[in-house]
């Protein structure tokens, strides 16, 4: 006997029916696999587990406190997870099984399953929240890597943060914290030493952490990576990392001059590029108002203020658009620091001279995360490109406007 075949297909992604050991639970000399058991078979992915932190489900694993990769076995609708270490005792572990399981027909699970148990001493209780922002990007950091090291013993407990950019870590054990709020570009799930960072420390019986404002944390001062002219007044110049908002850029030493004999060059400002753009189109706005103030005598039937046109009626039985979710909190946070920037615009007093190199050089500039640097670089002014030729016709000669066409061509008059 059986359900005859057809019908709708299978669109509900694997359900968690249990784990074991049961979580929040004290198991004194544990030495046994960690298991989740699903309610279908479900799929090992395309990338097998090595313990590389490469494979599928190693992905989908965040084992605590441990600095390798666990070891996680597929067998059909279960995932077993043991330390590679092994299990020490008198120790909270943490695991967490990340959303994107999927099953045989390729259905995503969109959840989140923590495990917490200890194998001797008290059971956990505390809990951590916070919220980690992308200070260069000046929005939350949705999927950041949160790395808490427990001090004394430097145990490192991981977690990853939720759409708005926030966790809630629990229950851990209690002390003193180190966080870490890192960008894990590779996604390894480990903190490496070029990906974008921030770290604060929490006190005991402390329950919220400061924001994280992750940005690079090179230990080098930042590099012009690019210098090139805009227009015939002004270049904009690009470093190789955002640069420290609170600096006064007109208080470093600042040198420009020709390249070829160094004769100085003055310029009339540097400055960051949002800075520089706010004031171009507020000059801007002022010009127009002026020049449209002295032609007072001029109507023009496009400026004329016209009536708002009517709006669109909506469908019968269409549904409203959905207004995007604002997350006042959050941008109440942001807004408590200036946007980063990696761009400067530097403004001459007369123009560029065309096939003209220029040497450009600053000193003492920091980059956001406090680190001072030289940086140099050049400045070419490409030939100007030549005017448009004038298309001729058939026979080499260029039309003139002003000759009369042929007899023959003349329109005809109207009757």
């Amino acid at each position: 006997m059986a359900p005859p075949p057809g019908g709708a297909g299978d669109k509900v992604p694997p359900k968690l029916l249990g784990t074991v050991p049961e979580s929040l639970g004290v198991y004194p000399k544990w030495d046994h696999d960690a298991v989740f058991r699903f309610d279908e078979v479900v799929s090992e992915g395309s990338s097998p587990n090595y313990g590389l932190g490469t494979g599928d489900l190693e992905r989908l694993i965040l084992l605590s406190p441990t600095r390798d990769i666990p070891v996680v076995r597929w067998k059909r609708d279960r995932i077993t997870v043991h330390p590679r270490e092994g299990w020490k005792p008198n120790r909270v572990y943490r695991l967490q099984l990340l959303p994107g399981l999927q099953d045989l027909r390729r259905n995503k699970s969109d959840t989140t399953t923590v495990l917490t148990f200890s194998t001797g001493g008290d059971v956990p209780s505390d809990t951590l929240r916070g919220i980690v922002i992308d200070w260069v990007q000046g929005k939350v950091a949705r999927g950041a890597l949160v790395e808490l090291v427990l001090e004394p013993d430097s145990l490192v407990y991981r977690a990853v943060t939720d759409s708005s950019g926030r966790f809630t870590i629990g229950p851990l054990p209690h002390g003193r914290w180190t966080i870490f709020g890192v960008l894990d570009q590779n996604h390894n799930l480990r903190r490496d030493r070029r990906e974008s960072y921030d770290s604060t420390q929490i006190a005991e019986n402390v329950r919220r952490a400061a924001p994280l404002w992750v940005i690079p944390r090179d230990t080098v001062g930042p590099k012009i990576q690019s210098l090139v002219p805009s227009d015939s007044v002004s270049a904009t110049i690009t470093f190789s990392q955002p640069l420290d908002p609170l600096q006064r850029f007109d208080s470093l030493t600042i040198t420009f001059a020709l390249q070829k004999d160094s004769t100085p060059v003055r310029f009339r400002s540097l400055l960051p590029a949002p800075v520089d753009d706010s004031l171009q189109r507020q000059a801007q706005a002022l010009a127009d108002s002026l020049r449209a103030a002295r032609d007072t005598t001029r109507r023009d039937t496009v400026t004329a203020k016209q009536p708002p046109a009517p709006r669109p009626a909506r469908r019968p039985g269409a549904r409203p658009a959905k207004e995007p979710r604002v997350d006042i909190e959050a941008d109440s946070i942001i807004k408590t620091r200036p946007v980063l920037f990696d761009r400067l615009i530097l403004r001459v007093d007369s123009a560029f001279t065309p096939e003209t190199r220029y040497l450009f050089e600053i000193r003492g500039i920091r980059s956001a995360a406090g680190v001072p640097g030289d940086a140099k670089s050049a400045l070419v002014i490409p030939k100007p490109k030549p005017p448009a030729a004038t298309p001729a016709d058939s026979t080499g000669q260029v039309p003139d406007s002003t000759t009369k066409p042929p007899a023959g061509l003349l329109p005809r008059p109207s009757r």
